[in-house]
């Protein structure tokens, strides 16, 4: 269940919560821009800040909250080295961060309704934090901001998701869906075989579509943060789908193979006459350097050097 759900059970019961919410990072903090939990009346909690010695102060300044009525939203500044006398935290890891406390109630059900929806159904809208109030919009242009003012604390788009490409329905494709779900992608993956079984299998894409590999560049959204994987069954359609997805605009873009195997298709593109520019923007052979085997080793892999990707962006 989602943090949002959580919160709208307990509203819903005429129950308060305290969101606990990074609204910006610095350095090595161990919360990042985004991280959310929240501190039921009942003394629960759930979601992760951190965790370590700033969180668990956090959650007793939260349930302090709760107990004393408190429903003035609170910032607390965290300093992470023992150097700094002023709102050290108690942790050695030389980042810093800013937490909001936000008292939520009875007042912003209908709020927490409209982001817990959009947040399950994958629509895009944009939550508003002031001192002040608690407010959504339908868009926005950045994915988290953070402003110290009273007006506008901090924004974040709810529902939206990087976008994983898989060309490929196989025994990686299959294990790389499981993987990349659990890492909160939306996941499609397309194959040209019909009644293929680890496609029928594969419970874990959000989309699986049977296409013609000649008209791949019809199916890459026009959007950013998209990430797309060639893992079909044959070189010959690896060549295929990388040929047509090279001039795409895509966050990241890496293909299975060999050594061998790679070097073969690259000189073939090149006599096609692509670029050595355009080739060097693949990553190939695919994934982090771990001696992967497995279908599960490789689908690891791939996902280390997707984060890595998505988390310098």
């Amino acid at each position: 269940m989602n943090i949002w759900n959580q919160i709208l059970l307990n509203l819903k019961q005429n129950k308060r919560v305290v969101l606990l919410l990074v609204v910006e990072n610095k350095g090595s903090s161990p919360g990042r821009q985004g991280f959310k939990m929240i501190v039921t009346e009942e003394g629960k909690h759930s979601g992760s800040i951190g965790g370590g010695a700033t969180e668990h102060k956090l959650i007793n300044s939260a349930k302090k909250m709760l107990s004393e009525n408190i429903l003035k939203p609170e910032l607390h500044e965290q300093i992470h080295r023992t150097d700094k006398d002023m709102q050290k935290s108690g942790m050695i890891c030389s980042g810093e961060n800013t937490v909001i406390l936000y008292p939520l109630y009875d007042i912003h059900t209908d709020n927490i309704q409209e982001i817990s929806t959009a947040e399950t159904l994958g629509h895009e809208l944009t939550f508003i934090m002031s001192v002040n109030s608690f407010n959504i919009q339908m868009s926005a242009s950045i994915d988290c901001q953070y402003e110290y003012s009273d007006d506008n604390i901090y924004k974040e788009i709810i529902g939206y998701k990087h976008t994983v490409l898989i060309f490929g329905g196989g025994h990686v494709g299959a294990a790389l869906s499981k993987q990349l779900k659990m890492l909160d992608f939306y996941v499609k993956v397309y194959d040209n075989r019909k009644e293929l079984d680890t496609m029928t299998s594969n419970t874990y894409a959000d989309e699986k579509h049977i296409i013609n590999f000649n008209e791949v560049d019809k199916y890459i959204p026009k959007k950013k943060d998209v990430y797309a994987i060639i893992a079909s069954f044959s070189h010959s359609h690896d060549k295929r789908i990388l040929g047509k997805l090279l001039t795409k605009d895509l966050s990241y873009l890496g293909m299975m193979g060999s050594k061998n195997k790679v070097k073969e298709i690259f000189r073939l593109l090149k006599n096609e006459g692509f670029k050595k520019e355009d080739l060097d923007k693949v990553s190939a052979p695919i994934g982090v350097a771990i001696k992967s085997e497995t279908p599960e080793e490789i689908a690891v892999s791939i996902a280390a050097e997707i984060i890595d990707i998505k988390n310098s962006g």
